[in-house]
């Protein structure tokens, strides 16, 4: 029974129509898992976890000029125009950096050798960190204070230092182990402190040394010589790194950004082609949904009389939807095993490049639950679609 009724509703069923489904579903669903499997593999460029600060952190400060040199302007930064930068749409929050308010010497021994130097040191609020909070604190008592060195400094000393004076080259986990003394001599009359201090991490985005907040504010109120000065470098939390407005705002207030611009500026574009992309597959994925709507309709339409006959035999409703619901399913089910099998031929293709530049094979999970979750939404209103013309053939009996 239920092939002689197939073979007659599905004689006038048009090739063509839904080979045109398959094909743009294929498409969409292609684009569409494409692209959410390209992020999960390129998630490991952008999500660097040596770094303690975050991609879409940026550093600011005033661009020097010879006015500065001759004390005629100034690099800091006033409230007005801090709160005149948090009042753009793309910023979430800025930092401050503060410096220390005193002289400080800092002094290590490595094998055999002692080297000391001045040095400077800045902080910025915790909540811009990202070391684990156990490791980035401070109390007045402690023995050590944590420091974050950039990882500039460390090359310069091994490649540019160490190998024409004779010293020791050292490695990240080597310099972590010596132990630093901080040596503070204010001016404000209070004696010398010595205290030590250890390299709680490494930051290939912040050219500076950075010390925890606490630290910093107890030390300049206890050491410092007069108000602390105001701040010459902001750490921006922005939404969109690399984003053309942000660009156009620095350049009008003669700002800088510290660091290599070009990898926001590839995320950015990274993101906003995907979202293209993404927008794109879905919008082909919807037109083929109206393709098959659309070709069932018609078909259904065609079979009208025989429809109307067959009820009137008495065949079950159910039965008469039966060959169309089946028919929707084979046709989704192979666009998405085309669109499965041409992500993973485009992944093979992309992939060792990806990784040349840091990625790797993300998991393929995602991209398949997302096929499949667009699959069922279009089985499912091509279902109540057909069952709803059915039962409106049924009423006009």
């Amino acid at each position: 029974m239920k092939k002689l009724l197939r073979r007659l509703l599905h004689r006038n069923l048009s090739r063509t129509q839904l080979a045109g489904f398959v094909l743009s579903n294929f498409t969409g669903l292609a684009i569409v898992i494409l692209g959410v499997q390209f992020f999960m593999d390129a998630r490991p460029i952008w999500d660097d976890e040596e770094s303690f600060i975050r991609k879409d952190y940026l550093v600011i400060n005033k661009h020097i000029t010879a006015a500065n040199t001759l004390g005629q302007a100034s690099s800091a930064f006033t409230p007005q125009e801090i709160k005149e930068l948090e009042a753009q749409p793309w910023v979430r929050r800025v930092g401050e950096f503060t410096s220390a308010n005193y002289r400080i010497y800092a002094s290590v021994q490595t094998g055999g050798h002692h080297m000391s130097t001045y040095m400077f040191l800045e902080s910025i609020p915790t909540d811009f960190i990202d070391v684990a909070g156990d490791d980035w604190t401070f109390t007045p008592g402690d023995k050590s204070v944590p420091i974050i060195l950039s990882k500039d400094y460390l090359s310069l000393y091994n490649f540019g230092f160490a190998s024409t004076v004779g010293m020791p080259t050292i490695s990240e986990s080597a310099i972590k182990a010596i132990p630093l003394t901080l040596s503070i001599r204010p001016d404000n009359g209070q004696p010398p402190c010595d205290i030590e201090g250890h390299i709680a991490g490494f930051s290939n985005r912040l050219n500076t040394i950075l010390v925890p907040e606490q630290f910093m504010t107890w030390s300049n109120a206890t050491y410092g010589e007069g108000p602390t000065p105001p701040p010459s470098r902001l750490i921006v939390d922005v939404s969109s790194p690399g984003d053309v407005k942000i660009a156009e705002y620095l350049k009008a207030h003669d700002l800088e950004t510290a660091g290599d611009k070009s990898g926001s500026q590839a995320s950015f574009l990274v993101n906003v082609i995907a979202g293209v992309a993404l927008a794109v597959g879905v919008v082909i994925t919807l037109l083929s949904f109206f393709i098959l709507l659309l070709s069932i309709s018609l078909l259904m339409q065609k079979n009208r009389q025989k429809i109307h006959s067959l009820i009137m035999l008495g065949v079950d409703l159910k039965n008469i939807s039966a060959i169309y619901v089946r028919l929707v399913l084979g046709v989704n089910l192979l666009s998405l095993l085309l669109a499965v099998g041409g992500m993973l031929l485009m992944r093979m293709q992309y992939l060792p490049a990806l990784r040349g530049m840091g990625g790797a094979a993300g998991n393929i999970l995602p991209s398949l639950l997302t096929g499949v979750g667009i699959t069922l939404l279009l089985i499912i209103f091509n279902v109540v679609s057909i069952r709803m013309k059915v039962k409106r053939a049924f009423l006009n009996c």
